[in-house]
């Protein structure tokens, strides 16, 4: 067909102008093919039915017919032996309307090609009953048909893979493809969606004009965006290259980008569809479900399965609300609504500089909640919160690595690795810098034009990290964990383990600090777990062991800093040995004699008044002991001093029910989907031989009142709590308690310890 080929020919007609003159052709041509009849119907369905050819696509037609005409088998041979003598690809069929209803009841790939049922040629009454019929049987039909479309939709992503994440993504059936745009559009022809439109048109126009310009190139139907067409693509489609970037990689990051918008919003469209379906609560566009809500934490609850904001949340005058809502969202398991995240991305206050301490431990709250904290970080991303938070991350956003041994784009890369690192958190001392050091180790691979990504990294992770907050000590080990992260794997698998100057290498590095070696360690692990499968082998697991194990060896360490002095109010309270609970901001501290169970009940109340503990000091002063928690309100704010202190007393008399009140509470804000479970808890012990007690370290995943069991259960072994060191971060609970025996020394028994960790998982509930 030479008008095809002219059309074909013309570099400067692309994209949307491209298709638009390729449906007037396809119209103009096979609308002349049709005898002029009446009772019968030439109709566009499928690709250019939505006016949306291909260049080498097939062309889908149906000869739609009232039944009383003859002869339609010679009419049909008029229509098909043309496109035919072409070469171009044809699906066809000759049906009465009644037959095409049939047909899609059983079909779901034919009942899906009528929604997009465009007239061509003929009775135009006819193919608008066609029309009409098509889609009211799809509407009526389709909450019966969606486990269907759904098993469908699955199946091809399993097929094809995640087009976000390939170097040659197929465009059309890979998951984030244009299959997923057209679910989308059925879900809306069934009003159970709103149609395509926003970010996800601007994402599916990209798909389109980058399919036309790979079929226009490679000269056929080629879906798969092959390594050596992209450049070409590229450079037709206007994608120029920045500086270090060629314009290949630029076309692929904005497929990347398209296809990670396409995912989201269909997830986001069967998400909520599938929660009707459950409720059984048939919802159409602008109905509100209005089911209970739940409160999870200040400005936020859950609803009909979704975290929406509170009735009286201002994200205008809260700044860490979004931040708040993603850890809400990460603990519970349920997703951020729609909504909700649009409300955010419109109305949220920048935070200021640095952080205040609530951003800081909701973001870190977040990335510890492991792989349920990917989805809430997509959501963030794509309502543009994340980068507007960390503007370094505008860097690595949809940024492909260019090497086939890692499955992510560098940004889903840096999520997916603070998940594992959030799965291995137990095994350090700091899981907090743990999983901030994931989330930034690699962020200096968006700059690379300015050299090593580990030198730049280091230098953008200590900018986020000061930003965000952290202490310096803490920025300086962010800073080294993203400047080298790769010493360990590298050492472990180049360098002879024999060799001292191999140990005393790491050992310079790392400046003596085994916090730092512990570190870098587990996030080597969860680094490579990140990059791709058979990345980390026993084999290299084994090496990095065995490099650690001797650096260990040749470390002293660095002795723990000593407890910050007490304020001249404290220590006046301490002298009087009185009972007193004083607030300052987040800090709640309780003065009163050193009795066994204060700790415990002092735990206990708090979690009465819902206050979580992020972080406790606990220390005896002579025959007085205070307490000083972090906290953090679950809603509203801090209760008075005066309201604390009286409950701690009935505590302490015997007057209040803790234990009951306690598990009440804990039942009732447990979110019912049980969030994610993490690991089983541990419980690890330690002899400090500097200071006579033995150290009790409980890692485990945090409830309301969790403080409050374990205080509890050690001081009914007979135990003597001297000092402990309390955080918490998302989900996980880090706790080390300084202890003596009943014997008023270290606990050195076997048989005591053995008892006492068993007390101590009961009440964790293990």
């Amino acid at each position: 067909m030479a008008a095809r080929e002219n059309l074909l020919g013309r570099p400067d007609l692309v994209g949307a102008p491209l298709r638009r003159a390729l449906t007037d052709l396809y119209d103009r041509w096979l609308g002349g093919l049709l005898p002029k009849l009446p009772g019968v119907a030439l109709v566009a369905v499928g690709g250019l039915g939505r006016r949306e050819p291909a260049p080498h696509s097939d062309l889908d037609l149906l000869l739609v017919h009232d039944g009383s005409t003859t002869g339609m088998a010679d009419i049909a041979d008029a229509v098909w032996y043309p496109v035919w003598d072409t070469k171009i690809g044809l699906d066809h069929s000759v049906r009465t309307v009644e037959q095409a209803r049939t047909v899609a009841r059983e079909d779901l790939k034919a009942a899906l090609g009528l929604l997009y049922t465009r007239h061509l040629a003929g009775d135009p009454a006819l193919t608008g009953r066609l029309r009409a019929t098509a889609l009211e049987s799809w509407r009526v039909n389709a909450q019966r048909r969606l486990p269907e479309l759904l098993s469908a939709v699955h199946e091809r992503w399993a097929a094809h893979g995640e087009a976000a994440f390939l170097l040659e993504p197929q465009l059309k059936e890979s998951r984030g493809g244009l299959r997923d745009v057209h679910a989308v559009q059925a879900l809306a022809a069934a009003q159970l969606a709103d149609w395509p439109s926003g970010a996800l048109g601007a994402a599916y126009t990209v798909l389109l004009d980058v399919r036309g310009e790979l079929h226009r190139r490679a000269g056929r139907a080629l879906d798969r965006l092959v390594l050596q067409e992209q450049r070409g693509i590229a450079e037709a489609l206007g994608y120029a290259g920045t500086a270090g970037a060629d314009a290949d990689a630029v076309l692929l990051r904005a497929v990347s980008e398209a296809a990670r918008t396409v995912a989201f919003a269909v997830d986001t469209a069967f998400r909520r569809v599938e929660s009707d379906l459950v409720a059984r609560r048939p919802r159409r566009r602008g109905r509100q479900r209005g089911g209970e809500r739940r409160p999870l934490a200040e400005g936020v609850v859950e609803q009909d399965g979704e975290l929406v904001l509170a009735r009286d949340a201002d994200p205008r005058t809260d700044p860490a609300l979004p931040l708040r809502a993603a850890a809400a969202a990460a603990r519970s398991g349920w997703p951020l609504a729609p909504f909700a995240l649009s409300r955010l991305a419109a109305e949220s206050a920048p935070l200021p500089e640095p952080w205040p301490a609530e951003a800081r431990e909701a973001l870190v709250g977040t990335l510890s909640c492991g792989h349920p904290a990917v989805a809430v970080l997509e959501a963030l991303d794509q309502a543009g919160l994340l980068v507007r938070m960390l503007p370094e991350w505008e860097r690595v956003r949809f940024l492909p690595q260019h090497n086939a041994v890692h499955r992510f784009t560098v940004d889903r890369h840096l999520m997916e690795a603070a998940a594992n690192a959030s799965d291995l958190a137990r095994r350090v001392a700091r899981p907090d810098l743990l999983v901030l050091g994931a989330f930034l180790h690699d962020i200096g691979k968006g700059s690379p034009e300015a050299g090593d990504h580990s030198v730049v990294g280091a230098e953008l992770a200590r900018g986020i990290a000061t930003r965000i907050g952290l202490p310096a000590a803490d920025v300086d080990t962010v800073a080294a964990m993203a400047r080298h992260h790769l010493l360990l794997p590298d050492t472990a698998t180049r360098r002879d383990l024999d060799d001292p100057a191999t140990t005393r290498v790491v050992a310079d590095v790392v400046d003596g600090s085994t916090e730092l070696l512990e570190l870098l360690h587990t996030l080597a692990e969860a680094d490579a777990r990140a990059t791709g499968p058979g990345v980390w082998t026993d084999w290299k697991g084994g090496l990095v062991r065995d490099l650690v194990a001797r650096v260990a060896r040749e470390l002293h360490g660095v002795p723990r800093p000593g407890p910050t002095p007490l304020s001249a109010e404290i220590a006046e309270l301490a002298a009087a040995g009185a009972l007193a609970v004083r607030l300052d901001g987040d800090q709640v501290t309780v003065v009163a004699p050193a009795l066994r169970g204060l700790l415990s009940r002092a735990a206990g109340v708090l979690a009465l008044h819902l206050l979580s503990v992020r972080s406790a000091d606990i220390r005896t002063v002579g025959a007085t002991a205070v307490n000083s928690f972090a906290v953090t309100p679950r809603f509203g704010r801090i209760p008075d001093a005066a309201l604390l202190r009286e409950d701690l007393r009935r505590a302490l008399a015997g007057g209040l029910p803790l234990a009951e009140r306690v598990a009440a509470k804990d039942v009732s804000y447990r979110a019912p989907t049980g969030g994610p479970a993490g690991p089983p808890p541990e419980v690890l012990w330690f002899d400090d031989a500097g200071t006579g007690v033995t150290v009790l370290e409980l890692r485990a995943t945090d409830s309301v009142g969790l403080l409050y069991r374990v205080a509890g259960a050690l001081e009914r072994a007979g135990l003597d709590i001297r000092a402990a060191r309390v955080s918490t971060l998302g989900n996980a609970v880090v706790d080390a308690f300084y202890l003596l025996g009943p014997d008023g020394g270290p606990i050195r028994e076997a048989e005591l310890r053995a008892a006492v960790r068993r007390a101590v998982l009961v009440a964790v509930g293990a």
